[in-house]
């Protein structure tokens, strides 16, 4: 979830280096084809495992990082991008353990190799960084990436914000698997995704060790920092791993017990749990203005209610584990956490899920919201409206009266499971609910979902 708020804007200088010449081949990409984010992402390689090693001083907000990526050439690679943000200063680059020609090109960090990368062939990366990060400012307002906060940060990255603090192919369609390795002063806690691996202490420093085993896409990424009360225990059949910030502690008190009955619940509805661990991250940072799904650890600003934990432990399912293809797809994510939401407080008692699809039909239908195509909302700056949320997941439940109940999960649980750990588009979906159901259902969805304007019922 990450329905806009937030000012100011990141500051990006231009740190240009003297340029390789290339030795065959042909350059990747600087982009990964995105028409919401043209230069997000990159071609001619796909990466399959990130190490981080970070060293950061909440004090200065100086971040000291050593960035190891495997990849796979996918054609033969004269030269490739990292997506990485100027104000962050490469110290060195190497490729297969020799030095790399690179230079900078706004957010581009273009390296050049000694040789030429053979198609097929895999190869590390290292790069070597410092700088002072910030957060950048998306189109909508909102502020993503490295966000300080008044101990530490709060590191939250859709859409855009995994550049400004590791180098990587960081669109949506390249997962991959992390390793964090994260010092902090012994004072602060060192939070990302997966399972907590270790923690050593030595000279006043603490390095956190975790593992995120199962692929992720890099703005689902995250490092935050703060003086946090973490706990690591097994509630029902989960791994739960919470951080707190001692300020909202009062209002999270069983905050790691309520993870698991959200969790049976969805997995009767979705299948099973598809990570290792799950819990969240709750962060004193009031002015943030929205949650995000975090793979297997979502984080909150504020305390999450009912509501908002369904919506974040859903998208483990709906984006996390099956993420689209292309940003104007993003309904995916949250019509469906929202529909979950739907169906969450329905369990509770709370409302119906059709007293929550007839709050949103009972919009006008010369109401604003009607007119933005929920598979397509426009632009960048319509990414996280309401339409994409709340016509969404009314899309889902005309859907499901449309197809009956048993026809409707079905189609839920063969989306997570033919989709597991990859990537679909609103296509795909149309396909899988067509062939589940046996149902032509090409006009409710090009009402629902392409067409401006109140669809009838």
């Amino acid at each position: 979830m990450k329905r806009l708020l937030a000012l100011a804007a990141a500051a990006f200088i231009s740190l240009p280096l003297t340029p390789a010449v290339a030795l065959g081949g042909s350059p990747g990409a600087p982009g990964a084809g995105d028409p919401y984010f043209p230069d997000q992402g990159n071609g001619g390689y796909d990466a399959g495992h990130y190490d981080l090693a970070l060293d950061y001083d909440p004090s200065s907000n100086v971040l000291t990082g050593v960035a190891a990526v495997t990849a796979r050439a996918t054609q033969a690679l004269s030269r490739f991008d990292l997506d990485l943000v100027a104000t962050l200063s490469v110290r060195s680059v190497t490729v297969d353990g020799r030095a790399a020609a690179f230079t900078r090109s706004g957010s581009e960090l273009i390296v050049t190799p000694a040789a030429t990368l053979a198609s097929g062939r895999t190869f590390s990366v290292v790069v070597r960084y410092d700088g002072r990060p910030t957060y950048v400012l998306d189109p909508d307002g909102s502020r993503d990436g490295w966000i300080r906060t008044g101990d530490g940060v709060f590191n939250a990255n859709e859409p855009q914000g995994a550049m400004t603090w590791y180098p990587g192919n960081h669109h949506m369609t390249d997962k991959a698997t992390y390793r964090f390795a994260v010092t902090v002063p012994s004072t602060r806690v060192a939070v990302a995704n997966g399972d907590l691996v270790s923690r050593t202490t030595a000279g006043g420093r603490t390095t956190y060790v975790w593992d995120a085993r199962e692929p992720m896409a890099s703005y689902l990424a995250t490092v935050t920092i703060g003086k946090f009360r973490l706990t690591d225990t097994r509630v029902g059949g989960y791994r739960v791993i919470t951080a707190v910030d001692p300020k909202l502690a009062d209002k999270a008190t069983d905050f790691a017990e309520r993870h698991a009955p959200v969790l049976d619940y969805f997995s009767s509805l979705f299948g099973p749990y598809p990570f290792s661990s799950t819990g969240g991250i709750v962060d004193h940072a009031p002015n943030v203005g929205y949650a995000l799904e975090t793979q297997t650890r979502p984080i909150y600003p504020v305390a999450p209610s009912d509501s908002l934990l369904a919506h974040e432990l859903a998208h483990q399912w709906f984006g996390d584990s099956v993420t689209p293809t292309l940003w104007r797809d993003i309904w995916l994510n949250e019509g469906f956490a929202t529909y979950a939401e739907w169906l969450w407080l329905e369990k509770i008692g709370s409302r119906t899920v059709q007293t929550s699809f007839d709050g949103v039909y009972a919009k006008p239908a010369d109401d604003e919201f009607w007119q933005t195509p929920t598979a397509d909302p426009g632009d960048a700056a319509g990414l996280f409206h309401d339409p994409v949320y709340d016509r969404g997941a009314a899309t889902l439940h005309v859907l499901r009266r449309t197809v009956g109940d048993e026809a409707f999960f079905t189609i839920l649980r063969t989306w997570a499971s033919e989709h597991r750990y990859g990537n679909a588009d609103t296509a795909a979906f149309v396909a899988l609910a067509e062939r589940v159901s046996g149902k032509r259902l090409g006009p409710l969805f090009d009402a629902w979902l392409f067409q401006p304007g109140k669809p009838a019922l």
